[in-house]
């Protein structure tokens, strides 16, 4: 072969094998990217705690992170209700969630937060968080496949309704109210004469324009994000229940994860506490104004006549959760200080 052609043919098998070299750099890249992004779905619609919460941990850990991974938050029920993304965490599909009532499902403890009237204030769950939740509540999640990395907040919670005012649990009196799932605030609301049904938050603004249901019971945050000032009349501040939320994994997934990665996941989780709750004190405040210039009648409840209808709640608790009345007295002991 004349050397010209020689010349030709090694410089064409030179640019082919940089090619080649080049492509499986960029799909190694591209896989590495896509393996290491870190999805947090959660049920929060625009404006929510839960949205402000996702994404100010987002932001803080993507800082940290750097080039290692990247979290990507997929909010207002995207990847599902709360109990299709607790599925998901567990089969390794999903990172990370932020459940709330629904951890009560899962690990029959965490009904210990469906009592009525049991958290006094922010303070009190710092000092529950500290003496329960991580010595006592997140062991019992990691044996059934979720690993606890922060305690945050879903909040106070009131019920709203199109039939009447609700000032004492009588007026609940066959009422039909969506709760969350949990069969804690399903039995609470019976107690008190409601017929209490669970649903996803997806679904519940649909459920109350077409009278599906009369009411529903959530934080203000969640109220006014998911637009039920738009579709109820009344708004009764009866603060049955302070809801936290916890930013979940699944155990196994989290493992599998680089420590490096876990770490700053953990700390994050753990640093955007202050945050959450500084929010939602601020939420707490606007949000009832917002809600009344919306058109809604607000009411201040009898909540004495609520604490009262609710000792058959706590109850059952104690005789039907292994600990249950152990982790309630402790919770209930704690808040003397309170």
């Amino acid at each position: 072969m004349p050397t010209r052609h020689r010349s030709f043919a090694a410089f064409t098998r030179r640019v082919a094998t940089t090619a080649l070299a080049a492509s499986a750099l960029l799909l190694a890249a591209g896989a590495a990217h896509a393996q290491m992004e870190i999805k947090l779905g959660h049920v929060g619609g625009p404006g929510s705690l839960f949205e402000r919460s996702a994404n100010e941990f987002a932001r803080l850990a993507n800082e940290r992170l750097g080039n290692k991974a990247k979290v990507v938050v997929f909010g207002s029920s995207q990847l599902g209700g709360d109990t299709e993304m607790m599925q998901k965490l567990r089969l390794g599909t999903l990172e990370l969630s932020i459940p709330s009532t629904v951890m009560s499902s899962t690990v029959p403890a965490f009904g210990m937060f469906e009592m009525p009237y049991l958290v006094k204030n922010r303070e009190h769950m710092m000092a529950i968080e500290k003496a329960v939740v991580w010595p006592a509540l997140a062991p019992m999640a990691d044996e059934k496949g979720y690993k606890i990395l922060g305690v945050w907040e879903n909040g106070f919670r009131n019920v709203t309704n199109n039939v009447r005012p609700i000032n004492k649990p009588e007026d609940l009196k066959g009422m039909k109210l969506r709760v969350p799932q949990g069969v804690w605030r399903v039995k609470m609301f019976q107690a008190y004469g409601a017929n209490p049904s669970p649903m996803a938050l997806s679904e519940v603004f649909v459920a109350l324009q077409t009278g599906v249901m009369d009411g529903q019971e959530n934080p203000l945050t969640q109220i006014y994000s998911s637009k039920f000032q738009e579709v109820q009349k009344y708004l009764s501040m009866t603060g049955h229940v302070y809801t936290p939320a916890y930013l979940a994994a699944g155990s196994r997934k989290f493992a599998s994860l680089p420590a490096d990665v876990r770490a700053v996941l953990e700390k994050t989780a753990k640093d955007v506490q202050p945050f959450v709750y500084k929010t939602a004190a601020e939420l707490d405040k606007e949000l009832v104004d917002k809600i009344k210039a919306a058109g809604v009648q607000v009411n201040e409840p009898d909540k004495n006549a609520f604490i009262a209808a609710s000792k058959a709640v706590y109850a059952d608790f104690g005789k039907e959760v292994p600990e249950g009345a152990k982790l309630v007295d402790t919770a209930v002991d704690l808040g003397a200080k309170f």
